[in-house]
């Protein structure tokens, strides 16, 4: 180690944001990562086409990416060039992605500082638990999954190149040094031989929440359009991800069998799921809205915006769609939500074996459909303050059977005077 790096002080230590990801609408090179002079990175360009030949879609390559952004900035302001990167490097990185505040983005903070970003009952200081939902609102560092989603990418970017021999000879993010076999193992926990990464951090384990039937039908009301309640209901019936909807063609709606037929994100295979009749309402009211404004080919988009020059409604769109319709509960549930409350409802019929339940949300492995067969916070909570009222009532006082007195049953048990 040099006395360079010694010196190095990752405290006072400034990521600018400089560079970008550029979507690029080429569906060879969807995305384009940029350095400070706007010109491509031909190392992160490569990567990226080693994933798309890996059956990688463009969200994980966007994904991917963004990871690869962070990192070259971290590399740029500390002078350091991605190839000539070590392990001190890889911990310095490490360290400062799991400690540092995050930089807010320039525009973002300038409205707020204009005053044109206004304040929500959902939008709390950041890391506080929202009361509505029990959901923590974003903190100001970053969270652990997207320290260990960084880990995950850079090790395999560097092990690319260094399979390729266009990068350092020795991966700066290693797996985890070898340790006596299954040293500590938890004998309740199965077997495992696989190593993480070094510097992975340790992510807890978090039960998926859903949201109550009670405020659901309270947020369904603040839908101000017909679309967003037949997308909501969509989602709420079909276990659908959020991307997954949003990529509805014409000719994957059967309203006769009620089915809707959608494109996995991770398989991207067709598949076929039924909806509720409701939802399908919801559809035929949007669909009579926009009917002769807008082309109804099989093969044209369902959910567009709603002002014209109509265009097919985007991830971002539809967020803040639902986000104005969690704000007047003062709540901070997300898309993703829904489909976990979809899930639940299904998981927690006992006329639905769990099975059908693993296909209707695509789950590879039964395990990660289980999962929602454990109590929420929520059940616990409510059993709990149930306990509580049980406790409260008082008990009544025993009294002696017909033929016994009281006071030689007293004695007889030691409760009385002799």
């Amino acid at each position: 180690m040099t006395h360079r790096e010694d010196e190095r002080d990752l405290a006072a230590l400034v990521v600018p944001r400089v560079g970008k990801l550029r979507e690029t609408g080429d569906p060879w090179e969807p995305y384009h990562l940029l350095d400070a002079g706007g010109t491509t990175v031909g190392a992160v360009a490569a990567f990226l086409k080693e994933l798309q030949a890996s059956g990688r879609p463009a969200a994980t390559q966007y994904s991917y990416a963004n990871d690869l952004l962070r990192w070259f900035r971290f590399c740029w302001v500390i002078g350091v060039p991605w190839n000539q990167a070590t392990r001190t490097e890889a911990r310095d990185f490490s360290r400062w992605i799991q400690i540092s505040t995050k930089s807010p983005q320039p525009g973002r903070q300038a409205a707020r500082d204009l005053g044109a970003v206004k304040p929500t009952r959902a939008a709390r200081r950041p890391g506080t638990v929202n009361p509505v939902t029990g959901k923590p609102s974003p903190g100001q560092t970053y969270a652990p999954t997207t320290a260990a989603h960084s880990e995950t990418v850079l090790r395999s970017f560097y092990e690319f190149h260094l399979e390729a021999g266009t990068g350092p000879i020795i991966n700066p993010f290693p797996l985890t040094r070898k340790r006596r076999a299954h040293a500590h193992h938890n004998p309740m926990q199965p077997f495992c031989n696989e190593r993480s990464g070094l510097y992975r951090p340790r992510v807890p384990r978090r039960i998926p929440r859903r949201i109550p039937d009670d405020l659901f039908n309270e947020l369904f009301t603040n839908l101000g359009h017909n679309r967003d309640r037949a997308l909501v209901a969509f989602w709420i019936s079909t276990g659908a991800r959020a991307s997954e909807l949003l990529g509805l063609l014409r000719s994957g709606v059967d309203p006769g069998q009620q089915l809707i037929t959608v494109v996995r994100k991770g398989s991207r295979e067709l598949q076929r799921l039924p909806a509720s009749p409701d939802a399908f309402i919801w559809f035929r009211l949007y669909e009579n809205q926009m009917q002769g404004q807008v082309p109804a080919g099989p093969d044209d988009p369902v959910w567009l915006t709603l002002r014209r020059p109509y265009r097919p409604l985007t991830y971002h769109a539809a967020r803040q769609m639902f986000t104005r319709a969690n704000e007047s509960l003062g709540a901070n549930w997300s898309l993703h939500d829904l489909r976990h409350s979809a899930a639940y409802r299904m998981a927690q019929d006992p006329g639905m074996p769990i099975t059908d339940v693993q296909w209707i949300l695509g789950h590879s492995h039964l395990t990660t459909t289980q999962i929602y067969v454990t109590p929420t916070e929520d059940d616990v909570i409510k059993g709990a303050r149930e306990h509580f009222r049980r406790q409260a009532v008082p008990k009544p006082t025993p009294q002696p059977a017909p033929g016994y007195r009281a006071e030689s049953l007293g004695i007889l048990f030691g409760k009385g005077k002799p």
